[in-house]
């Protein structure tokens, strides 16, 4: 079992409509980050993204991004490109930009 630095998650990109998404623990998916399903180390994050990667039908790119987790057990963002993608597209002025 290997170690990393921080808790992961998988994210990747609706295959239809190009949202940001992330891996639950059911292996569905969900629009909001701190419902993603968190590997606490390098065997179960590889397993986490090969249950994605076993989803070309619904999902493209997906990858493993580093996580922390909050006082209530939930994965947030650690660097600023997965906290960005959390409010989604940066050209629309409506949706999830609209609520920030």
């Amino acid at each position: 079992m290997g170690r990393q630095k921080h808790p992961q998650i998988v994210t990747a990109n609706d295959l239809f409509e190009g949202d940001v998404i992330y891996l639950t623990g059911e292996g569905g998916w969900t629009r909001l980050h701190g419902d993603a399903a968190v590997a606490h180390d390098s065997d179960e994050a590889q397993r986490l993204l090969a249950v994605a990667q076993a989803q070309p039908d619904k999902i493209v790119g997906a990858y493993l991004a580093d996580a922390a987790i909050d006082a209530d057990g939930r994965p947030q963002p650690v660097h600023f490109r997965e906290a960005f993608r959390t409010r989604g597209p940066s050209n629309y002025f409506h949706g999830k930009q609209a609520e920030v």
